[in-house]
């Protein structure tokens, strides 16, 4: 006897559908899992077992052999229960199911034959819609997170006997104390109704308002925003830096519907995503990892590679708070997914890639004690050349390249005479007008929604200078000794504040504030003095 069912497995973070097949032959009694499964998977055949019979149901005393198709890929994960069970139920001729519907099936099993939630659902089913299923079957703590997918048909037990409960209830037929098979005619009786979800912007009780003076960082800020660029502050200490950046999702546009889905599938892959009944995430993440994260924590990583912070960042802010005193060779692969977009994690058996579209954040002191430059009357800067040497030297110069927006922020004077500060609501109309001019401008570039994400020809078409302009970013770039990266993104910035000034051509004026973004590019000597 043979059976066939669907579930499905994570691959990354997207989900692959997985063909359940159960023979059943005679022979000694032995049941078998084929199809490179992980310990988890292989252990199911006991959890199974006891969820069968603690049912009512009987496990067949026959030769079982559960193939996990397709054979060459591996899976992992306790997914796969709730379809071996009621495959092995099917194809041994003690439940009949509707067969009007594609159907998918996944939930793990308790030894009572409860079903407990499992991961990854979002990507799950929406792999499965993509595939044209239109129904799955699975624990009612999952069904909040399934339904956030449209024009598909949840269906929620918590456990198996609720199968069996809508046989009798629906078709009025055998029960379990019969003979005969259950026959299910509809899983409408278990159908969840799809909620609706509001898109409203989240509310933000923090506001730019409540920080005084500060105007230029506010400005770079600003621009930061407006084009998705990086940026870092530096200052001494309770200047505001931390508080300016965590600031930032205030003024940022709100997600599109694809962007939340994106989002909202990483955090369901990462077993993150807390309040799935509150529908997709609205707001940009904001992650902001202790400075004692490992490389792995980072950019993701394990046996089976999980998504780290830069891609539960994505579509937000990645804040790195006292950059230096991260691990250098954990800064150090920050570089790939900075360029990229995206990370790249290689195994014997696979190669996972997450998404990580994320604007990179970073606060700094000047120098090891904190106070250089900063004119404190209490606390002068008591460094040598040499240990501020050594200090910045733990971010490397490929790094650097890659911070659009070099900003210090010194101690704000005369900050308590101050009657009006620039409100986030302010700002954030300005970057809405000018994320509008670019959503306008790249309709036709799919992967293109910001001014940081240009590149090769769309770059040069995009960001032509006048003679005059262009030769004075040449002589800046020969001065200051720049990569070409480091042109490259100059331009891009550029780009961001002509948006910002309702410009479609790039100005000198505009170029000229890029440039003056660079702090750390100029010579070490000079800013040390």
């Amino acid at each position: 006897m043979y059976g066939k069912m669907f579930s499905a497995c994570l691959y990354g973070i997207d989900g692959v559908l997985i063909q359940v097949e159960v023979d059943i032959s005679n022979g000694l009694p032995q049941t078998s899992i084929i199809g490179l499964p992980d310990s988890a998977i292989r252990e199911a055949i006991e959890r199974v077992r006891a969820g069968i019979k603690n049912c009512g149901f009987t496990f067949p005393l026959q030769r079982i052999t559960i193939n996990l198709a397709p054979a060459d890929l591996r899976k992992e994960g306790s997914a796969f229960d709730l379809a071996i069970a009621i495959c092995i139920l099917s194809t041994s001729g003690q439940l009949i199911l509707p067969q009007q519907e594609k159907l998918l099936l996944i939930g793990e099993m308790a030894l009572d034959g409860s079903l407990r939630p499992v991961t990854g659902v979002l990507s799950m089913v929406d792999r499965a819609k993509r595939d044209g299923f239109g129904a799955v079957l699975l624990p009612k703590e999952n069904a909040a997170e399934a339904a956030l997918i449209e024009n598909m048909n949840i269906y929620a037990i918590s456990h198996l006997n609720d199968v069996v409960a809508l046989s009798d209830r629906e078709a009025g037929l055998a029960s379990k104390d019969n003979n005969g098979p259950l026959r299910i005619s509809s899983f409408a009786g278990l159908r969840t109704e799809p909620v609706q979800y509001s898109a409203d912007a989240p509310f933000h009780t923090d506001d730019y308002a409540d920080v005084l003076g500060q105007h230029h960082v506010k400005r770079a800020l600003t621009i930061a925003a407006a084009g998705m660029h990086n940026i870092m502050l530096m200052g001494p200490p309770g200047t505001g830096k931390t508080m300016l950046i965590k600031r930032l999702p205030t003024i940022l546009p709100p997600m599109t519907e694809q962007e939340a889905l994106e989002t909202t599938k990483i955090f369901s892959a990462a077993g993150k995503l807390k309040e799935p009944a509150a529908g997709l995430l609205r707001t940009r993440p904001f992650r902001s990892p202790h400075h004692t994260i490992s490389a792995g924590g980072l950019i993701g990583g394990g046996t089976i590679p999980k998504p780290g912070e830069v891609s539960l960042a994505h579509r937000g802010i990645l804040f790195l708070d006292e950059l230096p005193e991260f691990n250098r060779q954990v800064l150090e692969v920050l570089r790939q997914p900075l360029e990229d977009k995206a990370v790249t994690i290689s195994r014997a058996r696979a190669v996972h890639t997450f998404p990580a579209r994320f604007m990179l954040a970073a606060s700094m002191n000047p120098c090891p004690c904190g106070y250089l430059g900063s004119d404190h009357p209490a606390h002068p800067c008591t460094c040598s050349l040499a240990r501020i040497a050594q200090y910045r030297s733990k971010i490397s110069g490929p790094l650097l390249d890659r911070i659009d927006l070099q900003v210090d922020v010194p101690r704000p004077k005369e900050w308590t005479r101050e009657k009006f500060s620039l409100s986030s609501a302010d700002m954030r109309a300005q970057v809405l007008d000018a994320h509008a001019r670019q959503i306008r401008r790249y309709e036709f570039l799919p992967q293109v929604s910001w001014n940081s994400e240009l590149s090769g020809s769309a770059l040069r078409r995009f960001t032509k200078l006048d003679s005059r302009t262009a030769d004075m970013l040449h002589q800046t770039i020969e001065v200051l000794g720049l990569s070409m990266r480091a042109y490259d993104r100059i331009l891009k910035l550029a780009r961001t504040i002509a948006d910002l000034d309702g410009q479609e051509e790039i100005q000198s004026v505009h170029v000229a504030e890029a440039i003056q973004y660079r702090n750390l590019d100029r010579p070490q000597v000079e800013t040390f003095v």
